[in-house]
């Protein structure tokens, strides 16, 4: 059975899916410590690649040439754009995940990689520029598993920053700009090379906080990495009891 595939930035967005796993193994390659064991009889492999979007595309990129995954899954914590309902520990699914950086800064305003025209990944006759699809199936299972469980999740656009909104002026331009929910650092790069290699991927965040004027201390990191890895393994436990797994 190939294997899931789980990226996470930092080790805290990791723990407890580590815990949750038996027959655990470290393995250190060049490049990247992964821990892989099972969940049931799935096999898991789990990554914690670093932040920002260069470590999260070299990781994925090399761990999917390595284990060829069934499933990709992206887990961390989100900032959460006001006014969308989202509080902090509330969860959020990626329907698309959107370069929020990649384009140009003009004195008219901003330009996306499709008024460069200059898109991101050309596959056949598909151009992407700034919006990464995700697997919409996985994502509408999360849904339908979060409606069975009685357990709050909203569907929407995540944007992807190299330089996180750190005032609620940034905050409103790039939730307006891109019709988004949330903003993370490491989601659109995930989802481009899963797109890049055909693989299926869901990403699955907690709300750390509200992208408002930078203040940490009305964050809550540890509440949104837990409720984000509690999902994950519900969702894996879900479908490990599917064969063959209804990804």
């Amino acid at each position: 059975m190939k294997p899931v595939l789980i990226i996470a930035a930092v080790p805290q967005e990791t723990k407890l899916l580590e815990q949750a796993l038996r027959n655990i193994a470290h393995v250190t390659t060049p490049g990247f410590t992964t821990a892989m064991g099972a969940l049931g009889t799935l096999p898991v492999v789990i990554c914690v690649a670093g932040v920002g979007k260069i470590n999260a595309a070299a990781a994925t990129a090399t761990l999917i040439e390595r284990h060829q995954p069934q499933l990709v899954i992206n887990a961390g914590c989100a900032g959460a754009y006001p006014g969308n309902g989202l509080a902090i520990g509330d969860l959020a699914v990626a329907s698309v995940e959107i370069l929020g950086d990649e384009g140009v800064i003009t004195s008219n305003g901003w330009m996306d990689l499709q008024e460069m025209n200059l898109p991101y990944l050309t596959k056949g006759s598909q151009r992407y520029f700034n919006e990464i699809p995700l697997s919409r199936h996985a994502a509408q299972k999360a849904m339908h598993l979060a409606d069975y469980l009685g357990v709050g999740l909203t569907r929407g656009r995540f944007v992807t920053v190299s330089s996180c909104s750190g005032s609620l002026l940034q905050g409103e331009e790039l939730a307006q700009r891109c019709n988004a929910i949330a903003e993370n650092m490491e989601g659109a790069a995930v989802a481009l090379v899963c797109l890049r290699y055909g693989v299926d991927c869901l990403e699955i965040r907690g709300i750390s906080n509200l992208v408002e004027e930078r203040n940490m201390g009305n964050w809550n990191i540890p509440r949104a990495v837990e409720a984000a890895q509690r999902f994950v393994l519900k969702y894996l436990e879900d479908g490990e009891r599917t064969e063959p797994m209804a990804w």
